[in-house]
């Protein structure tokens, strides 16, 4: 027997100030169309804002249903509408922004674990890392330079 140890490096900033001015500006959007989910069941809304390599910038907000399992995140939202307008163009970034109707959300919330393997099929489709950027309402914005960081033992088409 051995043990394995795996481990992620994320770069933290304190604000949105302290983010690249492009990264800025991802965020805000990802903000402004986190106001648009449909979250009438969780009151937890959700936005992404993705920068493709074509420089065309996806939005998408959280979208639920009374059938639970028929909603859609806001990042598969985002993620799936970039394949089908431009199935050829590489995602470079992602911004994600979460935020409750009942408390303030002030610590970095990351993509659940059906979004991640979502995400993980785009990297390794273009063969390239996807920089993530998530943020609760307020407060600090983490940072993985590629989706192995919050996924590290992704699930992809070589198992099938």
């Amino acid at each position: 027997m051995k043990e394995i140890n795996i481990t992620a490096t994320f770069t933290a900033f304190d604000s949105l100030s302290d983010l690249p001015n492009d990264v800025q500006s991802l965020m805000h959007e990802a903000v402004e169309i986190r106001k648009n989910a449909y979250a009438p069941y969780s009151n937890f809304r959700v936005g992404t804002a993705i920068l493709l390599d074509n420089g065309k910038i996806i939005l998408g907000s959280n979208q639920e249903n009374a059938a639970f399992p028929s909603g859609l995140c806001a990042e598969r939202v985002a993620i799936y509408h970039a394949g089908s307008v431009y199935p050829n163009a590489k995602i470079v970034k992602m911004a994600i922004s979460a935020a409750s109707d009942s408390n303030t959300t002030d610590a970095p919330i990351p993509p659940c674990g059906a979004c991640r393997q979502s995400i993980a099929e785009y990297e390794f489709k273009q063969e390239t890392p996807i920089e993530i950027y998530f943020m609760g309402e307020i407060g600090a914005i983490y940072k993985s330079d590629s989706l192995k960081n919050l996924l590290p033992l992704a699930f992809d088409k070589k198992f099938l």
